[in-house]
């Protein structure tokens, strides 16, 4: 045997797993010690990263934020509650997503460097149209733009319908108690989305596995099992897409990501590459997924805790779009986002020198009682709830944002129109991330 082939085969794991350690410790671990630092010292930007009840309940911690004023100045970031001021950094050009990568200390970035080399594809991290800013922003969305038309997302209306049919005979078969979120919710957005990538029925379940890792990758200050654990699932799901990319090429359908393997721009005949394609397909398994696991349950436990709005649904159909812009309004499954400023500015009328980052609470935003009349009662029949800010706003605005929409009108509709009688049964459990709002278990009686 090749001696030096043998070592390369050890040290190959080994080194991996080193830069996976160093990723971590520079973009998580650091950061925990320094949030709970400050916790304890009563920052309240590290409360809400290192305080469990504030980020499983962040409504009253919002208000605090929005007591001190537009623009809060932390230890570590600015941070803003307002409505206004979220929009205002979201759409203006002072702003970017800009990555820890920017650092300008040139040892930090060669230790980055090196800590990224064979990591694989992340959703939140460039070439994801999460993490880049123009040119190449303005290229990579003119593409996936081509693709995910409003007419495209419509026509997946009758698969949608067939699908949520689908999961609600097994889950009358089984019957008469469920877990709306995990036998409803967490089901139907796999369907879908296994639909949108091409991907067999017989292999939704692959989807699903590492969908369930891969959802990690969106939080921040994460521990360091976590983090691993999301690594693994995003190295699985690489080499799955990587080959599963290659059988779109040889052999294509009318799937959404098919479209996207063959999409010219216009302009000059570029194609996404396969990175970029890999990132794509990777942010909508992450993002597109968790947005509306999160709004079907929400949407569910909101309309069954308020029976009133209930009734009025049940009265008149055409309230159901309604119920889904007040559920992201009043429930946003994203809580917050982040910006940083590309050169000195001004926002909420503050100054925020350049490559300051600016935390954006967008559930505090959709509860602005300036933007928002009564902003915790939900209301169905709210005449603004579209003006929230749960799918971000400006060039980042989420260009799923149609898909979930689709899906929480359709799924919504569906399940109560088979389950007339659905009522909440004991036990239900929040999710436990910073990031992500939602329900990690609502048991419901079917009635």
């Amino acid at each position: 045997m090749n001696t030096v082939s043998t070592v390369g085969a050890v040290t190959a794991p080994v080194v991996r797993e080193a830069r996976v350690a160093l990723r971590w410790g520079l973009q998580h671990g650091l950061p925990r010690l320094a949030v709970r630092r400050g916790a304890r010292e009563g920052d309240l930007q590290s409360l809400l990263l290192a305080n469990p009840p504030t980020w499983r309940e962040p409504y009253a911690f919002h208000e605090r934020v929005r007591a001190a004023g537009p623009l809060l100045t932390g230890r570590f970031t600015c941070m803003s509650a307002s409505h206004e001021v979220v929009r205002e950094v979201l759409g203006g050009a002072d702003f970017g997503v800009g990555a820890l990568h920017d650092t300008p200390l040139p040892q930090l970035r060669r230790l980055l460097d090196w800590a990224g080399r064979d990591r694989p594809t992340h959703p939140v991290e460039p070439p994801s149209m999460l993490a880049v800013d123009p040119p190449d922003h303005t290229r990579y969305r003119r593409l996936v733009s081509k693709v995910f038309t409003a007419r495209a997302v419509q026509g997946l209306r009758p698969r949608v319908e067939e699908l949520a049919g689908e999961l609600l005979d097994e889950l009358a078969a089984r019957g008469p108690v469920a877990d709306v979120v995990r036998d409803y919710a967490l089901r139907l957005p796999v369907a879908v989305i296994a639909e949108v990538l091409g991907v067999p029925p017989e292999h939704r379940e692959e989807v699903r596995a590492f969908e369930a890792g891969v959802a990690g990758s969106l939080e921040v200050a994460a521990p360091w099992r976590e983090v691993r654990a999301v690594d693994a699932a995003l190295r699985g799901f690489d080499a799955w897409i990587g080959e599963h990319l290659q059988r779109l090429r040889r052999d294509p359908g009318d799937d959404l990501l098919s479209r996207l393997v063959t999409v010219t721009d216009d302009e000059g005949g570029a194609q996404l590459s396969d990175r970029e394609l890999r990132a794509t397909a990777g942010l909508l398994l992450a993002a597109g997924f968790e947005t509306t696991v999160n709004l079907l349950g929400s949407a569910t436990a909101l309309l069954l805790q308020h029976p009133d709005q209930l009734a009025l649904v049940r009265a008149d159909p055409g309230l159901w779009p309604g119920v889904v812009e007040e559920s992201l309004r009043l429930e946003s499954p994203v809580q917050l986002t982040s910006r940083r400023a590309l050169r000195t500015t001004r926002a909420g009328g503050c100054e925020v020198r350049a490559g300051a980052r600016v935390v954006l609470l967008l559930g505090a935003a959709n509860r602005d009682p300036g933007v928002f009349t009564d902003p915790t009662r939900f209301d169905v029949r709210r005449a603004n709830a579209r003006e929230h800010v749960a799918f971000s706003a400006g060039r980042h605005f989420c260009l799923g944002a149609a898909l979930a929409r689709l899906e929480g009108e359709v799924g919504l509709r569906a399940l109560f129109g088979r389950f007339p009688g659905l009522a909440l049964e004991p036990g239900a459990r929040r999710t436990t991330t910073r990031v992500l709002r939602g329900w990690r278990s609502l048991p419901v009686r079917l009635g």
